[in-house]
């Protein structure tokens, strides 16, 4: 019997075949040697939580608001000695930050609670996790005394998953930490995505007006002169995000409060709350600011930061990206000498620039932040963009209503 179809002749491979096929392999075996490179050499970030307790003082501090100074004091002395740590040991490759996240009253003192960031290999996962408690067992033995740390409550916990919600809803984190420089706003720099998470774009009828700053997930502050003749909130909308026309979000507007006091006339108690239509969620790039204390005094030529989508000089275009300028407190005193600002400044306001003119914010940045970082690198609204002769002229600087003088106002219209 035949069987049809079936050749008993074996077909030889052309030179062109064996070439593909040998090509072929060699490709798949470098896919598959790049990915174990990748995942077995090349370092991954790793997030843990850690948990102890003091004892003594029952501290009540989340990082969603500003701490009290006792809160502030003890968190920095934590973050530093801990950095210190891990920095002078064999981890220090490894070691990215440590964050204090939360402080909160515990039986006869606190619970501290930190987010610890590191770099590494994963095949060093069990072994790293083991050297990272062991140093953290040390320090709190070593702070005893200092800290009244209790060494048996240690706990440490890797985060595998939204590690980064830990710090979303911290005020006034970066997402990437910032370099000052020179330059400014007018003719200015370009701002790094997430480095002002909390600067959002007031837009009347779809177009940029003003500046703001995000200080809950639903109130901004801003400039109550940017209302005058703009005051129907179905007009406007806020847009957050870098680049202002492709926004990470936009928010309808539900509300806006300017004060009762505010005056076109020396520009007097310029500020107005924005309450959003929703609540929104926080995100690496879209974060709130701290509120300063009523108390906190700022000093000549302290190191400030006001950010915005103003035009680049007067009367020029606007920028789509963010623009940053980082500019130091000049003393009202000097801002209000004859050939200044003439005594226009009152003490609710502040100067902030320089007096030969090199940095400065511009039109339409009015209601932006003027931002100020602590020791701990965490971000305060000490100003909001207000008015200015000019932008950048010489002994002209820009002038900002000051915050810490209506912490009470801000706390009876939203609670914060």
């Amino acid at each position: 019997m035949y069987r049809y179809g079936i050749s008993t002749q074996r077909r030889a491979w052309s030179p062109c075949m064996t070439v593909l096929i040998f090509l072929g392999v060699m490709a798949i075996l470098g896919v598959t040697i790049g990915l174990l490179i990748h995942f077995l050499a090349v370092g991954k970030i790793y997030y843990y939580q850690v948990d102890f307790h003091i004892s003594g003082v029952p501290y009540n501090y989340s990082c969603k608001n500003a701490a009290s100074q006792g809160s502030a004091n003890l968190s920095k002395d934590i973050e530093t000695k801990m950095s210190d740590e891990f920095q002078n040991s064999s981890l220090y490759r490894e070691y990215i930050n440590s964050q204090v996240i939360k402080l909160l009253p515990h039986s006869n003192g606190s619970s501290i609670q930190l987010l610890l960031t590191f770099k590494f290999l994963p095949g060093k996962r069990e072994t790293m996790k083991a050297e990272i408690k062991a140093l953290l067992l040390q320090m709190l033995k070593d702070n005893m005394v200092s800290w009244n740390a209790v060494p048996a409550s240690l706990k440490l916990m890797e985060i595998k998953t939204n590690a980064e919600m830990l710090t979303n809803n911290c005020c006034g984190r970066q997402l990437v930490n910032t370099v000052a420089s020179g330059n400014r706003i007018v003719n200015g720099k370009n701002a790094h995505l997430g480095a002002w998470p909390w600067q959002a774009s007031m837009q009347w009828k779809g177009q940029q007006h003003c500046g703001a700053s995000l200080i809950s997930s639903r109130w901004l502050l801003s400039a109550a002169h940017c209302f005058v003749e703009r005051n129907n909130s179905r007009d406007w909308t806020v847009n957050f995000g870098t680049l202002v026309n492709e926004p990470f979000m936009t928010v309808k507007v539900q509300n806006i409060i300017s004060h009762e006091n505010f005056s076109m006339v020396g520009v007097r108690d310029d500020i107005a709350l924005v309450q959003l239509a929703e609540e929104i969620s926080f995100s690496k790039y879209i974060r709130s600011i701290c509120l300063p204390e009523a108390t906190l005094k700022l000093s000549e030529n302290d190191s400030v930061v006001v950010t915005g989508w103003g035009t680049l000089y007067m009367n020029g275009p606007l920028p789509n990206i963010l623009q940053e300028a980082f500019v130091n407190i000049i003393d009202n005193k000097v801002c209000n000498a004859p050939y200044a600002l003439s005594n226009l400044v009152t003490d609710k306001m502040l100067c902030a620039g320089y007096m030969s003119g090199k940095a400065d914010a511009c039109q339409k940045d009015s209601g932006g932040p003027l931002a100020y970082p602590d020791s701990r690198k965490i971000w305060y609204l000490v100003g909001i963009v207000s008015w200015g002769d000019g932008c950048a002229k010489k002994n002209k600087p820009g002038v900002y209503t000051r915050v810490t003088s209506y912490r009470d106002w801000i706390t009876s219209k939203t609670g914060l």
